[in-house]
């Protein structure tokens, strides 16, 4: 006890001789109150040390702050996408996983990560590395730390998918025994073993893959499903016990109604729910993530015409069911699913759900 008091006694000049954080006031034509719903003006944000303490049409100016006047501009809050993929980037989504080594992609990714901070995106929720196994996990870290700029960010590492699933590369050659974009897992203690090595490694949540492939004819969606209801449920309340959650890539039925049963936090994509699964997530508060901006560019970006008649034709049904969605209660997250599109550019899905 006697070191201790001293210690204490050591430390706590030195701690009261630390400089105040400094301040700095920005003065701006005008500013969003998005609790009010309204543009304000003139807009002022009091910014102490590295947090806001202040913001309205006037805030206090305290005697030495820095005054810095935008102009006119708005200021607003930091935005959030709750659907990206740092470790990805425009051009061959499958092969630049191949191609390129995870030292690489990890320099892409904290490249990724500074253009959508600079694009006012301050929080951001990656949903897998692609095949980059949990190197998120290093990104994220270095961010906290300082290290290098970039939004806050949740990590999932490897999305979880069965073998020859959705993002599985084994379809190509098997003889070359092609790592597979996710971590596969067939069965219920696969699904656990990996989601335990994941938390281990520094995971915040959980990403399943539980559809795909896509069809749309006409106006009938279709899309297989990867996991059961109880596998799902199995795989929630592994989450649980360690206070983290399960997010799907799920475009359709029965694939959104299991998750929905399961209790998953995120259904993302979306495309085609039933009534009874927009009733569940309305009830149980499970988020619906669009992601229509990925969609826009893949038809703007097509191989021929018939592709981008294909997705045009899949985006119109998505906005036609994204409406009859909202009809029925279920909330919604802004995710872009940004990366295969160029990063700090995904303000955009905010205009396509408007």
């Amino acid at each position: 006890m006697k070191l201790l008091a001293a210690s204490l006694l050591l430390v706590t000049p030195a701690l009261a001789q630390q400089p105040a954080p400094t301040q700095t006031v920005l003065h701006a034509a005008r500013i969003l109150d998005v609790a009010a719903g309204k543009v304000l003006s003139p807009g002022e944000v009091l910014v102490t040390g590295n947090r806001v303490t202040e913001a309205g049409t006037h805030v206090t100016h305290p005697a030495g702050a820095a005054v810095i006047d935008l102009g006119d501009t708005t200021l607003m809050p930091g935005l959030i996408d709750a659907h990206v993929h740092l470790f990805l980037h425009v051009g061959d989504e499958a092969f630049q996983t191949v191609r390129e080594s995870v030292p690489e992609r990890t320099l892409i990714a904290a490249s990724a990560a500074k253009a959508d901070l600079m694009a006012g995106f301050t929080a951001e929720r990656d949903m897998g590395t692609e095949g980059a196994g949990c190197a998120d996990v290093a990104v994220r870290n270095a961010i906290n730390s300082g290290m290098i700029p970039g939004p806050r960010m949740r990590m999932s590492c490897n999305a979880i998918d069965i073998n020859g699933g959705h993002e599985d590369n084994s379809g190509l050659n098997p003889e070359e025994h092609l790592l597979s974009n996710a971590d596969r897992a067939d069965t219920t203690d696969d699904i656990i073993r990996i989601m335990r090595e994941q938390h281990k490694e520094g995971a915040d949540f959980t990403k399943i893959y539980e559809t795909g492939r896509d069809r749309l004819v006409g106006n009938v969606f279709t899309t297989p499903y990867q996991y059961t209801e109880a596998e799902l449920a199995a795989a929630v309340a592994e989450a649980k016990r360690t206070g983290s959650r399960i997010g799907v890539h799920c475009t359709g039925e029965p694939g959104a109604r299991f998750a929905a049963e399961a209790g998953v936090a995120s259904i993302d994509h979306a495309y085609n729910l039933s009534p009874e699964t927009m009733k569940l997530m309305h009830e149980k508060e499970i988020y619906a993530v669009p992601t229509f901006a990925i969609a826009e560019y893949f038809a703007a970006h097509a191989a021929s015409p018939a592709a981008t008649a294909r997705e045009n034709d899949q985006q119109a049904f998505h906005a036609a069911e994204f409406k009859k969605q909202m009809s029925a209660g279920v909330p919604f997250a802004v995710g872009s699913d940004v990366g295969p599109f160029p990063h700090g550019t995904q303000a955009r899905e905010y205009e396509l759900m408007v």
